[in-house]
């Protein structure tokens, strides 16, 4: 069990993923009450639009109105568009500018919402999500066999969201507030990932495999949690070793 998390208010966006469902467990686990959200809801999650600045201020209202207080802010939510998989030089213009806002945007926003409270508070942690594209290159041998590729503005997007983030430590340190991020290597998605793409992976893997969702949650809710009371301005990474090598 993590120390502090009992009882804290803990807003998840994109609830409904891999990672986002696994992180919701951890957090109950660990006895937080967890605000779940995503563009669509169920079950336990409540439909909010991360993209809209109109959802998002109602989403904080809604939280404040009922707890008073957000004690932590997990950023997971992933919207981009139907040609996100396209290769770099049949990115459009307009597509990629839509993506820039959908993401990096989106981040800057519930960020300086949530921001405005925690400091006024004197206390609070946000978790933003990085990636290992975010802070190496691409190896494209992974996407060969099967014509496949990463998205050119994932690369931009996650980079950004990484150094935003220590920019947002150093800013808010002063009022005992904490933005560190977490960057998943490649997450394990039978569904979505090709098999040649899961062989080289993890042919080159340290570890010798891709992750497991449930692998992210822990190293998330310690971020959030007071055990991590003296960590803020850090990527932390959670790849198998990808970014050792």
């Amino acid at each position: 069990m993590y120390r502090g998390l009992r009882d804290k208010i803990v807003i998840v966006t994109g609830a409904n993923g891999l990672i986002g469902k696994e992180v919701i467990k951890h957090l109950e686990f660990n006895k937080a009450i967890v605000i779940a959200v995503d563009v669509e809801a169920c079950d336990k999650v409540l439909e909010y639009d991360v993209t809209k600045p109109d959802s998002i201020d109602v989403l904080i209202s809604y939280v404040m109105d009922k707890y008073k207080r957000i004690d932590g802010l997990v950023n997971l939510a992933y919207p981009r568009t139907s040609d996100w998989g396209n290769k770099f030089e049949d990115v459009k213009m307009d597509s990629w500018r839509i993506n820039v806002d959908m993401q990096l945007n989106a981040i800057f926003y519930i960020n300086q919402s949530v921001l405005k409270i925690m400091k006024n508070q004197k206390k609070g942690s946000i978790v933003n999500i990085g990636s290992i594209y975010g802070v190496v290159g691409n190896d494209f041998e992974l996407y060969k066999d099967y014509g496949g590729t990463s998205a050119s503005a994932y690369s931009a997007i996650k980079g950004g969201i990484i150094n935003f983030s220590r920019y947002l430590a150093s800013y808010y340190g002063k009022h005992n507030v904490r933005i560190n991020c977490v960057s998943p290597g490649g997450i394990l998605d039978k569904k979505q990932q090709h098999p040649s793409f899961i062989q080289k992976y993890s042919e080159k893997s340290p570890l010798g495999r891709l992750g497991d969702a449930f692998e992210i949650a822990p190293p998330i809710s310690f971020l959030i949690s007071d055990d991590s009371s003296f960590i803020t301005g850090h990527n932390l990474m959670v790849d198998g070793g990808w970014t050792a090598i």
